[in-house]
């Protein structure tokens, strides 16, 4: 397959994530593996697989294989919603990683982990390395076509009372293979790690995009501060908030 009629591999975990492209997709073929469903078609008009892969780690790792490995897929997105970390943002923003981290993979020690690179401990294997960052230039064309993108406003109910227009930001995005509901351990991550927004997928498919060599983006939109009873929010707002990383990857796959 030449390079430049390589699709584009997306990846949703859940029903609510991909079904905002179900009509923006122009069909071309359905394929299954592995017991999941495969739609090959045209988003805007680019050449695109996308796959709703379940939550998890390891789910997100094997989709990610076989759309780099059978389909050829030039570039993986990962595109869905996310818990907040960062507290200067809200409910309905928008991050995309410039780093990936795995939170819970590394050393546990005095009753925490200690994050390290996937495949690397301290004593076996060292690495300086912490986190997957997608290429700089597929960031910079990123923010050039984002520059002049506003977000539709927020819903009253979904933005805790009162309308608010979501912002789209840039950095850093955790993941782990338990869904956060936790104060004490997002005020943990984010003092230690910077992270802005926390989820289960993001950064296994950046490990398999690395070997494979491939870019890897991931688009989150926050539906919900990760937190005590945080799962009420996720569930009432996940349609809506959804929407939002959908529209942000309409707007970037030409440039990806």
């Amino acid at each position: 397959m030449a390079q430049e009629q390589a699709p584009i591999g997306i990846i949703c975990a859940i029903p609510e994530e991909i079904g905002h492209f179900g009509e923006a997709l122009v069909p071309e073929r359905e394929e299954t593996g592995a017991g999941f469903r495969f739609y090959c078609g045209r988003l805007e008009g680019v050449p695109a697989v996308l796959v709703e892969g379940g939550m998890g780690k390891v789910n997100a790792g094997l989709v990610a294989t076989l759309l780099a490995d059978r389909f050829g897929c030039r570039a993986l997105v990962f595109s869905g919603v996310a818990g907040g970390v960062d507290p200067h943002l809200g409910i309905g923003d928008v991050v995309i990683a410039e780093r990936l981290v795995q939170h819970d993979y590394g050393v546990l020690q005095s009753g925490r982990v200690e994050p390290y690179q996937p495949g690397h401990l301290p004593f076996f294997m060292p690495t300086e390395q912490l986190g997957y960052h997608p290429p700089q230039p597929l960031l910079d064309r990123v923010r050039e076509a984002l520059a002049e993108m506003r977000l539709p406003p927020l819903s009253a109910g979904a933005a805790g009372g009162a309308e608010r227009h979501p912002a789209i930001h840039f950095g850093t995005v955790l993941t782990g293979d338990a869904f956060l509901s936790c104060i004490d351990t997002r005020n943990r991550l984010f003092a230690s790690l910077n992270g802005q927004a926390v989820e289960m997928e993001g950064a296994a498919v950046a490990q398999v995009a690395d070997r494979f060599a491939i870019p890897c983006l991931v688009i989150r939109s926050l539906s919900d501060m990760a937190g005590e009873e945080n799962d009420l929010d996720f569930l009432a707002f996940l349609q809506e908030t959804a929407s939002y990383s959908a529209a942000v990857l309409r707007r970037l796959i030409t440039v990806l």
